[in-house]
């Protein structure tokens, strides 16, 4: 999604590198993904997956951003395991989660 096509909440949310006011990026692209838990398989894989084609986003001009309800604490275990290049954000309060429509009941 290109910044300019969609509202992002101006606030300020706690990342693995620091905080990040997502109405403030400045890349041509910002690409959120949203997932339900670090450390789980898919979920892994997701981040893995992203944070091995980081250099060639950062081409584009496309920053990656994850975003799920764990910790920073926990976001930043999963990223030294996994080695991961990628910001994650805690949602703790899911203001992005509620924003975007992403919380749905499990079937």
């Amino acid at each position: 999604m290109s910044n300019d096509n969609i509202s992002l909440p101006n606030q300020t949310f706690p990342t693995t590198q620091g905080e990040i006011n997502l109405a403030d990026v400045s890349a041509e692209w910002l690409i959120l993904y949203f997932y339900p838990k670090d450390s789980t398989p898919g979920c892994t894989t997701q981040a893995v997956g992203f944070s091995c084609l980081k250099d060639q986003f950062d081409a584009l001009g496309a920053t990656i951003v994850g975003v799920s309800r764990d910790s920073v604490k926990a976001h930043q275990n999963f990223t030294e395991r996994q080695a991961l290049t990628i910001d994650l954000i805690s949602d703790k309060d899911e203001i992005l989660c509620q924003h975007f429509d992403v919380i749905k009941e499990k079937n």
